[in-house]
């Protein structure tokens, strides 16, 4: 008999549509599949790497509901619009939105080119931007569905500690996240008429390919969990599980809020033996 986990049993995304951008891999992929632990029908968005998309779309038709796969740079908004079209077609509405796609181009200031600047930018706020103007469009087309959820739609945005927390040699970074975080407090101040509630995680730092340098060398892990009062780097499914709460009826109170899940960092751990 197949093991069913505790959150598969839920179900409090049933019948809805999520589609989360950069999930083929690392956070993404986490979300996804606890998205799909919870009943919802998952659009499994990847650029360059469809490979691993359709291994998360594998597992997750393996829980017992559907996903689909859509290739789309989210710093293009021809791009972005072809793929909420594609999904609105396949699946007849997309429910929740989850921006989570990002990059990284470190460079001192001094040596980063505009290409490293402008790269990050265009995906991470940019593409954010461009993903919740279509998803609040298809939110206020398609209006309320009470049987299916008590908003009419969800944004997640997925940030980081760094949304606040400076970062010496990744200001491209760190400006993108700060801006993310007042775009997603405007954003939820404008459309919390329309019953659209939006909402943002910012992560400390997650075991993903992106950091591996960071925690498969021990010494980098050592300095690393000196920066995280609770002494373990995340998971995954740490993200995966907040974004469903944000995403299910249970947080309808919860609106322009950051949710950090950082086992602590954004607590400045070095005043924690006093200033």
């Amino acid at each position: 008999m197949k093991s069913v986990s505790r959150l598969a049993c839920v179900d409090r995304l049933k019948n809805q549509v999520v589609l989360v951008t950069g999930a083929s891999s690392g956070i993404g992929r986490g979300i996804a599949l606890a998205m799909a632990d919870e009943g919802a029908r998952v659009v499994v968005n990847h650029i360059r790497d469809r490979a691993s998309a359709e291994e998360v779309v594998r597992e997750i038709r393996s829980k017992g509901t559907d996903a689909l796969v859509l290739e789309a740079d989210v710093s293009r908004e021809d791009h972005v619009e072809v793929m909420f079209a594609s999904a609105v077609r396949e699946f007849g509405t997309v429910d929740i939105l989850v921006n989570n796609a990002g990059i990284q181009r470190d460079a001192p200031v001094h040596e980063m080119t505009f290409q490293e600047w402008q790269a990050v930018i265009d995906v991470n706020l940019t593409g954010a931007f461009l993903c919740s103007r279509e998803a609040v469009r298809e939110f206020r087309r398609r209006g309320l569905i009470p049987e299916r959820s008590i908003a009419a739609g969800k944004i997640i945005f997925i940030s980081s500690v760094h949304q606040v927390i400076p970062w010496s040699g990744h200001c491209n970074y760190a400006a993108s996240k700060g801006g993310l975080m007042q775009f997603m407090k405007s954003l939820a101040q404008e459309v919390a008429r329309d019953r659209i509630r939006v909402n943002g995680i910012a992560p400390g730092a997650i075991r993903t390919d992106i950091n591996r340098e960071s925690w498969e060398d021990p010494a980098a892990l050592e300095s690393l969990l000196k920066l995280i009062p609770l002494n373990r780097i995340g998971e995954p499914r740490d993200i995966g599980s907040v974004a469903v709460w944000l995403a299910s009826d249970e947080s309808d109170y919860v609106h322009g809020a950051t949710i950090f899940v950082d086992g602590g960092m954004a607590l400045y751990p070095g005043f924690s033996s006093g200033g």
